[in-house]
């Protein structure tokens, strides 16, 4: 014979807790929690002024080994996180119309749109240069 487990009510009815976990607490020794507003402000460097070079990219078009479709990457991205450069991705995305991703660190925008992915990435702060074909 196996053994039943007790079911417990949750309908309300049972007992009321006797002793509050939270009653201890100081809740006026805690900082006050930043708002959404404050904590998206775009990061400055230690100097206090935005950054104005952040490095070279190479912006370049491929097409072989796509199936005849183009795509325009942005590589040689140095010192910056995968979560920064999907949110630049996103935004070049944006600006451009289409499609892309984030891969092997390198950005990948569908179709031949190197000009327009070079105002985005100049807007960020990098200096960019066109390479290959």
């Amino acid at each position: 014979m196996g053994k039943r487990s007790k079911r417990v009510a949750t309908d309300g009815g049972g007992e009321a807790l006797s002793q509050s976990p939270f009653g201890s607490l100081d809740l006026e020794s805690f900082p006050e929690a930043k708002g959404p507003a404050e904590s998206n402000k775009s990061p400055q460097s230690v100097r206090k002024e935005s950054n104005r070079n952040r490095g070279r990219i190479d912006v370049s078009r491929q097409k072989t080994g796509r199936g005849g479709k183009t795509v325009t990457i942005a590589t040689g991205f140095k010192g910056i996180a995968i979560e920064e450069k999907a949110a630049l991705a996103k935004s070049i995305q944006k600006s451009c119309g289409t499609g892309g991703a984030v891969k092997k660190g390198n950005i990948e925008i569908q179709g031949d749109k190197r000009d327009e992915v070079k105002a985005a990435l100049e807007k960020a702060g990098f200096g960019v240069v066109f390479t290959g074909g």
